[in-house]
């Protein structure tokens, strides 16, 4: 049985997003080898990836940058906090543009994105965690479900 993906992977229409602004210490740690090393890493894994994997891993993406805004708030880092909140967005902006509305299902997706992506905006001015865990739990099932979906 074929898994019907709601996705579609071509390259979104309209007007390019500025890039997010990177802070200066993120800008520091991206100078060394080691980073180098994991971006090579990192970007033959999603060139090599099949559509549903890409997904799943952006679903992970969101969790990683979730749990980091949460981090950095418990550090009163609001900074590297705000800067982890808007990967966090920006993922969720990319699902949300790469839904295939045909498929009748991206509908429900494309509403509990815009209602995560509004969370994340909420915790980002408040810099409450209790509002990331919300958001944390949601792509916790989502990734959860997308994995066991992928087996099928």
């Amino acid at each position: 049985m074929t898994m019907l993906n709601p996705y579609n992977y071509s390259r979104p229409k309209g007007p390019m997003k500025a890039p997010v602004k990177v802070p200066a210490k993120t800008q520091q740690r991206a100078q060394s080898s080691n980073t180098n090393k994991a971006d090579t890493y990192l970007e033959q894994k999603v060139m090599s990836a099949k559509p549903e994997e890409l997904t799943l891993m952006l679903y992970e993406g969101i969790i990683k940058f979730v749990k980091q805004a949460k981090f950095f708030n418990d550090k009163k880092d609001m900074e590297q906090s705000n800067y982890a909140n808007l990967r966090a967005q920006a993922i969720i902006q990319e699902l949300r543009a790469t839904l295939d509305m045909s498929v009748e299902i991206s509908g429900n997706f494309e509403s509990l994105y815009i209602f995560m992506n509004e969370r994340l905006v909420d915790a980002n001015m408040k810099k409450d965690n209790t509002i990331l865990d919300e958001v944390l739990d949601l792509a916790t099932e989502f990734r959860d479900a997308w994995k066991q979906a992928m087996k099928l």
